[in-house]
């Protein structure tokens, strides 16, 4: 999988998946070595709450704790063109697993 392939799958996901300040998009970035989530009213462009680490369980559930403590439980899950499996797939369930909503 080459990132050209991958931005191309992002800009096609993004052109529908738009977050509000009812249900805010979870993004998803995945370096080689850590994961950057951030929780975003697209609405507004204000990043709500944000968490990076090289643990999608550790991650998941500290970013589902920030938004709980903001009052936020429905979300909208942007994988950011990854493949949802591995990494980015610990991270949705330790999200769901943490009380959000997707």
């Amino acid at each position: 999988m080459n990132s050209a392939n991958r931005k191309i799958r992002h800009r096609k996901i993004r052109s529908t998946m738009i977050g509000s300040a009812a249900r805010p998009r979870v993004c998803v970035f995945r370096s080689n070595r850590a994961l950057e989530v951030q929780i975003i009213d697209d609405s507004k462009g204000v990043t709500l709450a944000s968490a990076r680490g090289t643990d999608s369980d550790t991650v998941g559930t500290q970013l589902a704790g920030l938004a709980k403590e903001k009052g936020i439980s429905r979300v909208v899950f942007d994988r950011g063109g990854y493949a949802y499996h591995g990494r980015v797939q610990a991270l949705a369930d330790a999200l769901r697993n943490g009380g959000l909503i997707f």
